[in-house]
């Protein structure tokens, strides 16, 4: 009789330096199952895939496979276990092909020792095929989207004849359609027997694909439940302690003086932008992919060329050319990508919060470290960032407390206009609570803040006002009732396009 359970994991416990990671975890995963694993950024959910995927050694507990003990000692030699891991940040040869990625360090060879290219391409092309994937073997992984490498890494995966497949957020960077692909692709793989353990901080997600979830919090188990039994409610309670319709501030309608004004500025994959940005309100910009959102900030910011138009920073007008320039004017930008273009990575904490205000933390000749950390150490409290100390690594930071490092480094700045492009994005349930509050009590201080969001709700719940873009151009503006999800999409949407004053 087969055993219930294929791989369970007993009284885990991992401590680092400073933090106690996860404490006495048991969870049991059933054969040809999609089993999710939440909680909040610091939960634990990467560090207990990362012990079971052999690249953490547990202080204590046991891992059982088939009912045995097992003992990963690295990833290679849990692959020859059957598990199998998919990192959020995609850890594929970009220069290699396809087929090179997916037999990576194990390619056939011929007779005479060297690599047979045929063979190996007709294998790759037989595992994509299991996926439904009708792309060439020879193709460079550079060429490929993201959504395409995240399949080409499980194929690889399949390909060592996994029984237990970790994803780590897997579709952080897919689109709606993308996301659908891969599903379709985890049900099948599902079908066949393999167990997948499924991270993600998208709950959508998490009921559409999921037959059970086990929730973390603070490195112990808080609860697990049937998808048939499941609510958003019940597991952003277990989560955060909270209820979900806790998650946005009140609004507070922001002033009728404009610290921002933009008139007819163009950049690269948009044009003829007006609009207004007052202090103390959080202004949404809306729109679907591509509609140049994003490069309207960036343009702001000087990060990459205007080609049209002007910008006023409280009623004058400011020739920004470059990051620096913005800056003097009081602006400060969060981008998407908050490790590419946000963060110092490798760097510490209060290296990262002092960056953008050198002058208040120098002394006569050289930098003052008192000074630094005294300015670091009082936004970690403002922002509740939790860090041993100020010397910890950025780095080493769940995502969430990375995102309010981001923003202490504009509170750091003192900025009156914040541009903050997808706020949220990669961030659980209860971080993203934190960082809308934290969003709103500076509009309530005055500040003004642009916030690019993919996420209708968060849009809905955090703006004053909508300014909606389809394909590079403005199409409506929206604000107290009007907010609606069916009048933002037909914007976005080009379905209709509304002559109104942006800057009023």
């Amino acid at each position: 009789m087969p055993a219930e359970y294929l791989l369970e994991v007993r009284h885990i416990s991992k401590a680092f330096p400073g933090t106690q990671a996860l404490q006495d975890v048991s969870m049991a995963f059933r054969p040809g199952e999609i089993h999710a694993v939440v909680g909040e950024n610091g939960a634990g959910k990467s560090t207990l895939m990362l012990i079971i995927a052999g690249v953490h050694r547990r202080d204590a507990g046991e891992i059982l496979l088939d009912g045995r003990p097992i003992e990963p000692m690295n990833p290679h030699h849990a692959q020859t276990l059957g598990v199998s891991i998919v990192y959020q940040e995609l850890s594929m040869a970009p220069n290699l092909s396809v087929a090179e990625n997916i037999f990576i360090n194990r390619q056939p060879l011929n007779r005479w020792g060297l690599i047979d290219k045929s063979a190996m391409h007709a294998a790759a092309a037989r595992l994509l095929a299991t996926l439904d994937l009708t792309l060439p073997p020879d193709t460079p992984v550079k060429n490929l989207n993201i959504a395409t490498m995240q399949m080409v890494e499980i194929v690889g995966a399949m390909s060592r004849r996994t029984r237990v497949l970790l994803l780590d957020e897997p579709t952080s960077a897919l689109t709606e359609r993308e996301t659908a692909k891969l599903f379709a692709a985890l049900r099948r793989l599902k079908q066949e027997g393999i167990t997948i353990i499924y991270i993600s901080h998208k709950l959508d997600e998490i009921m559409a694909i999921a037959d059970r979830l086990t929730v973390l919090k603070d490195g112990k188990v808080a609860g697990a439940l049937d998808i048939a039994d499941a609510t958003k409610e019940k597991i952003v309670r277990l989560m955060v302690g909270r209820e979900l319709s806790a998650l946005y501030p009140d609004k507070n309608g922001g002033r009728q003086t404009s610290v921002l004004t933009v008139d007819g500025l163009a950049g690269p994959g948009f044009r003829d932008v007006s609009f207004a940005l007052h202090a103390g309100e959080i202004l949404g910009l809306a729109g679907l992919a591509g509609a140049g959102r994003t490069s309207v900030c960036r343009t702001i910011f000087g990060a990459v060329p205007r080609t049209a138009g002007r910008v006023r920073v409280a009623g004058r007008d400011v020739d920004i050319r470059a990051p620096q320039d913005a800056i003097r004017a009081g602006i400060g930008f969060l981008p998407e990508d908050r490790k590419l273009q946000g963060l110092f990575l490798r760097m510490t904490l209060r290296e990262n919060v002092v960056a953008t205000n050198l002058r208040a933390c120098s002394g006569a000749v050289m930098m003052d470290p008192a000074r630094e950390a005294d300015l670091a150490g009082r936004l970690v409290r403002q922002l509740q960032i939790k860090t041993p100390s100020v010397e910890q690594k950025v780095m080493n930071l769940s995502g969430g407390n990375q995102q309010k490092a981001l923003l202490g480094k504009w509170l750091a700045a003192q900025s009156k206009i914040m541009l903050v492009a997808e706020p949220t994005r990669g961030v659980d349930v209860g971080a993203k609570a934190e960082i809308h509050t934290l969003l709103r009590e500076l509009a309530r201080q005055g500040v003004g803040v642009l916030m690019v969001s993919s996420e209708l709700p968060e849009i809905m719940g955090m703006s004053d006002r909508v300014l909606v873009m389809h394909e590079g151009r403005v199409t409506g503006l929206l604000s107290g009732a009007d907010i609606t999800e069916e009048r933002i999409m037909a914007y976005a949407s080009g379905l209709q396009v509304d002559a109104v004053d942006q800057r009023a």
